[in-house]
């Protein structure tokens, strides 16, 4: 079983990350701030204007280490890949099931039905935690629409109709959040999902983890030798990782969301920790991010159960698992991917 790592954020404008034989070195205006083994660090993310030295690059490719770029703002700008690995009859197999007539609904169905399923769970634990019948009735309301959609499942034979199914799930989900809140927290509370860009504080903590999920799920695809671009709930898009959009879906709920409530929650993440922009834009400030990065990393080390496996593992580990699955899925080992559902 692989061994959950840790990755190195480095947020620390005009750093400089550079390579020394087996470790790397962060200096910040001459003065060496940290030294870490590779060995330790399964991946690298800097913010906006954080020099990396060619050699380092260098190595993280050979070695299959992630480096991402994130902008100051936590918005994704680009990823580091280098030798790809893996069988190139699994590639062969992967895009021969994006073509086949039936195996790309037979994927997202299994995909979308875990993120219902996983999305309903928090609502009901949220709901059995709720002190006031407005939000458990609303929040058993949302999840009722989950169900009803998971039953609705198994009878939809298009991406499209799989896709208007798991929006509709979406809507009822995101509609009730604010009711898993803390009632006393007032403006921090979300009013439905926005995006681009996000338009209140809870917004923009779900977004900057989903960009931290989506790379750890691209990564898992390509550590396992699948093409992380060719995906089968979402569309085809020129630098789109579709696969990892779509492994992401089924874990979106347990890693981000549930760790995003308890922060506001538990007021670890206060309004000082946000800054608005101009047209509405709202953005996790630099302390801001540095909590939720520490908090994000004790997360993935938490255990959960894999039903399939009947064993705990932690939480970081899941998105490797499910890569591996898939990847059994598509050479024919399983006769249908078994998606992470959460108990």
């Amino acid at each position: 079983m692989r061994e959950i790592q840790n990755v190195l954020y480095v947020q620390t404008q005009g750093a400089s990350l550079r390579l020394d034989h087996d470790a790397l070195c962060v200096r910040v205006e001459g003065e060496l701030r940290l030294r870490a083994p590779l060995l330790r660090l399964s991946g690298i993310v800097v913010f906006g204007r954080v020099g990396v030295t060619t050699s380092l690059i260098h190595r993280c490719a050979a070695d299959g280490r992630d480096l991402v770029w994130l902008d100051r703002r936590g918005r994704f700008r680009g990823r580091l890949q280098g030798p790809v690995q893996g069988n190139v009859l699994l590639r062969s197999a992967q895009h021969a099931a994006h073509s086949h007539p039936r195996m790309p609904v037979a994927i997202a169905r299994q995909m979308v039905a875990a993120k219902v399923q996983n999305g309903r769970y928090l609502l009901l634990r949220a709901a059995r935690d709720a002190r006031d019948a407005e939000r458990r009735t609303a929040l058993t309301g949302a999840a009722g629409v989950a169900a009803d959609v998971i039953g609705r499942l198994p009878s939809l034979e298009s991406l499209d109709a799989l896709r208007g199914a798991e929006g509709e799930a979406a809507r009822a989900y995101f509609g009730v959040l604010r009711m898993a809140m803390r009632s006393d927290l007032g403006a921090l509370a979300p009013e439905g999902r926005s995006k681009r860009p996000p338009r209140d504080p809870v917004n923009s903590v779900l977004s900057f983890g989903y960009t931290l999920l989506r790379n750890e799920c691209a990564g898992a695809l390509e550590a396992v030798g699948l093409d992380p671009q060719v995906g089968y709930l979402h569309a085809l898009r020129s630098g789109r990782p579709a696969l990892a959009l779509d492994l992401m879906e089924e874990l979106r709920s347990t890693v981000v969301d549930r760790l995003v409530l308890t922060l506001f929650n538990r007021r670890e993440l206060r309004e000082g920790d946000f800054e608005a922009l101009p047209g509405g834009a709202i953005y996790l400030t630099e302390g801001g991010r540095r909590k939720f990065l520490a908090a994000y990393q004790e997360r993935k080390g938490v255990e959960v159960e894999h039903r399939l496996l009947g064993s705990r593992l932690a939480l970081g580990l899941v998105p490797h698992v499910q890569a591996r699955l898939l990847a059994r899925h598509l050479r024919g080992e399983l006769d249908v991917y078994p998606p992470f559902l959460v108990r």
